[in-house]
């Protein structure tokens, strides 16, 4: 069954308690000026995931943060940064850090695991089986 990120989306707030860091949560207005910024058009799921969860901390996982001063541990620039320094694809945008080891979305939507430890095959249609798969069932 093929999970909607709507519904990914509020099954991740009720699992995490709805908790969430002292990171303000980014709008349309900087979402577009970062876009600008990075080099990526993000695509309308990654930004609804952004505006609506992008501050949760549930188990070990939290999206990397899109803010105004980028002054933030977890700072989606400076993880762009790393992992090109890394080795992971130029044409991915990493989306959250595990360990040294990236989920980045692909051109095509997909989300792909890239570690330093070697190639990895897995990858997630999009990003409500990545929400769902990972950072709900995996915690």
């Amino acid at each position: 069954m093929t999970n909607s990120l709507s519904d990914v989306i509020e099954e991740l707030k009720v699992v995490s308690g709805n908790e969430r860091n002292n990171i303000p949560l980014p709008d349309d207005d900087l979402i577009s000026k970062y876009e600008g910024e990075v080099g990526f058009s993000f695509s309308p799921d990654y930004k609804k995931l952004l505006k609506e969860v992008g501050n949760i901390y549930y188990g070990t996982i939290e999206l990397l943060s899109v803010t105004e001063d980028k002054k933030f541990y977890g700072e989606l620039l400076t993880a762009i940064n790393d992992a090109k320094e890394l080795g992971v694809p130029e044409s991915w945008l990493p989306i959250c850090e595990d360990n040294g080891s990236y989920y980045c979305l692909d051109q095509q939507g997909r989300v792909q695991y890239w570690t330093g430890d070697g190639d990895s095959e897995e990858q997630w249609p999009d990003l409500a089986a990545w929400v769902k798969d990972v950072w709900i069932d995996g915690n």
